[in-house]
């Protein structure tokens, strides 16, 4: 999937490099991707991530992406599909991170728009759900900014690095909204 500033690629061993170095020592962003895969400390341990994350794409479980910045041709960050049920016409987009290069650019608007076109309209689901961290206030803004509608919040819902119990909040985009939720993406990359 390719769009004016991103591409989007399935997530490979081959993106460690890049993706280490464009991520690497941002604790603000690792603090908030769960502690299903350990911080990356090196480009080996990118490696051993990105095979895990691999591993659950083969499984079936996960759909992982790398989110390619066209300027540098380098991976700035990675977004999956995840919960995929095709039977129930439902997936996730999450697991998402940036390194700070891409942030206040138009990479995950861009992002967002190429991933939800293939979702409603390439495989034709009727349900995206997106979620974030209670205390995540960028993620938070992001995702109202793009149309998601508020469903609720999962409390107590998982645990976070540091150990405290982290609240979710769930957004959701339905087909029928879909239209819209397209229009202020292509709005907000035009400007």
């Amino acid at each position: 999937m390719q769009g004016r500033w991103v591409r989007l690629e399935p997530l490979s061993t081959a993106h460690a490099a890049s993706l280490f170095k464009n991520t690497a020592g941002d604790d603000e962003m690792w603090r908030w991707v769960v502690t299903h895969f350990p911080i990356p400390k090196s480009e080996a341990e990118m490696v051993r991530m990105i095979s895990q994350m691999v591993a659950q794409r083969d499984a079936g479980t996960r759909e992982p992406f790398a989110v390619i910045d066209m300027r540098s041709n380098e991976a700035v960050g990675s977004s999956s599909f995840l919960d995929i049920s095709p039977d129930s016409g439902y997936l996730e987009i999450g697991s998402t991170f940036y390194g700070a290069i891409a942030r206040r650019t138009g990479i995950n608007t861009e992002a967002k728009l190429l991933l939800l076109t293939k979702a409603f309209e390439t495989r034709g689901y009727e349900r995206v759900q997106l979620k974030a961290d209670n205390l995540n206030t960028r993620s938070l803004i992001a995702i109202e900014r793009i149309g998601a509608k508020y469903e609720g919040t999962l409390r107590s819902h998982m645990i976070r690095r540091d150990g405290s119990r982290r609240d979710t909040v769930v957004y959701s985009i339905l087909k029928a909204e879909w239209p819209e939720v397209k229009a202020r993406l292509q709005l907000l990359l035009e400007r």
